[in-house]
């Protein structure tokens, strides 16, 4: 899975890619919503929270008095702000993300998610020997609830601007991607990293459901299309790392499909995401042992990586990205017994590599360039 941010362009203020980064906010002082919660008590910790806490939560995360009077501001469902609550007890400390098909360890009752607990037959947590698995739904549920709630943005419809259902506003939603997008993204990586593969593909799932509502009405929309791109490529790497190739292939030709929109200006995205989506369906192609269609797909990318390249001749990740494109459609054409195609593409390759100077501080970048380099005088020699 790629460690691009999609949501990249819409961190947080401060600065801070919420999918980049997995370093955990400040401590859980949690602003309870006295409409939800009289008692003040925090359904999740237990702990009491007067009026005066609220106050004070409200004024520094939130700046409520303010805000915009038809703007609720983004919150959990339980009231919490969403920067400053530990997700801890609605976490699994196997996969670092949330609960996903939530288990319990019989007899020490310790929870996990289904998949990360079946890998084991201690009890991670207190080293118990697990006699069984149990489904706890009422967790789940929780877990659900928090999700389906998280960060999103909603707001009331002022009078004379939309539909006015009995004596309520009509509520919408917007700007769901922004928040909820970044925060499902960033789980869904963490349960990927952990091979939690059906938490991560869950909770993508969600992320392009939104994006694709928000898309409904702004059908151009060049930042969700590349949301969208991204997600959807992240799917397709779930689906392949669980041997489904052909909701895979699907997966990232709809992610080539909206990140073809895109401006050719935007060289991150297309080169780190559009590229590596058409060479994962040729990828999955060639494997297949269909090499006319792998060679399409090789090629299509191999493009996209020629223009940004001529555009952006300095960047070095992008002229050996264009090398191993190269190398790739070479592979091909000597499967296919084009022989004096595949030198001609080796050879090209090996200049760009050759050609390319990197500083002394771009240490990862030339070990590259060096087993790229490596690999296609090793295709030379063979020939």
């Amino acid at each position: 899975m790629s460690s691009l941010c999609p949501f990249a362009k819409l961190a947080s203020a401060g600065g801070t890619c919420p999918v980049k980064s997995d370093k955990n906010t400040a401590a859980a002082s949690c602003p309870v919503n006295s409409n939800n919660n009289s008692a003040g008590v925090c359904p999740v910790t237990g702990k009491n929270h007067n009026a005066a806490d609220h106050k004070e939560a409200s004024d520094v995360n939130g700046n409520e008095n303010n805000t915009d009077p038809r703007m609720v501001p983004a919150k959990c469902p339980f009231g919490y702000d969403s920067y400053t609550f530990k997700l801890g007890p609605l976490s699994c400390m196997v996969c670092h993300a949330l609960l996903h098909e939530s288990s319990r360890c019989t007899p020490c009752s310790h929870k996990f998610c289904k998949a990360c607990i079946l890998r084991f037959k201690d009890c991670p947590l207190c080293g118990a020997d697990i006699e069984g698995i149990e489904p706890d739904d009422e967790l789940q549920a929780l877990v659900d609830r928090f999700i389906d709630g998280h960060a999103r943005i909603k707001r009331s419809l002022a009078a004379g601007d939309g539909e006015v259902v009995g004596d309520k506003s009509k509520v919408i939603y917007e700007d769901v991607s922004m928040e909820r997008g970044a925060f499902l993204v960033q789980q869904a990586m963490r349960a990927f990293r952990a091979q939690n593969i059906g938490s991560a593909k869950s909770r993508l799932s969600m992320c392009a459901e939104d994006i694709r509502e928000e898309l409904k009405s702004s059908l151009d929309n060049q930042e969700l299309c590349s949301q969208l791109g991204a997600v959807l490529g992240m799917l397709g790497d779930c689906c392949r790392t669980l041997g489904d190739a052909p909701s895979a292939i699907t997966y990232y030709e709809e992610s080539a499909e909206f990140l073809s929109k895109l401006s050719k200006k935007d060289l991150e995205v297309l080169v780190h995401t559009l590229s590596v989506s058409l060479n994962k369906i040729g990828d999955l192609r060639y494997y297949d042992g269909d090499l006319h269609s792998a060679r399409s797909y090789y090629a299509r990318s191999l493009d996209v990586r020629r223009s940004a390249v001529k555009e952006n001749s300095a960047v070095a990740s992008q002229v050996i990205d264009l090398a191993t494109s190269l190398a790739k459609v070479a592979d091909v054409d000597r499967n296919l017994g084009n022989e004096s195609m595949a030198v001609e593409g080796f050879e090209e390759a090996i200049k760009c590599l050759e050609k390319l100077k990197l500083d002394s501080e771009q240490t990862s970048l030339e070990q590259r360039r060096l087993s790229v380099l490596d690999f296609l005088h090793k295709q030379l020699d063979d020939k």
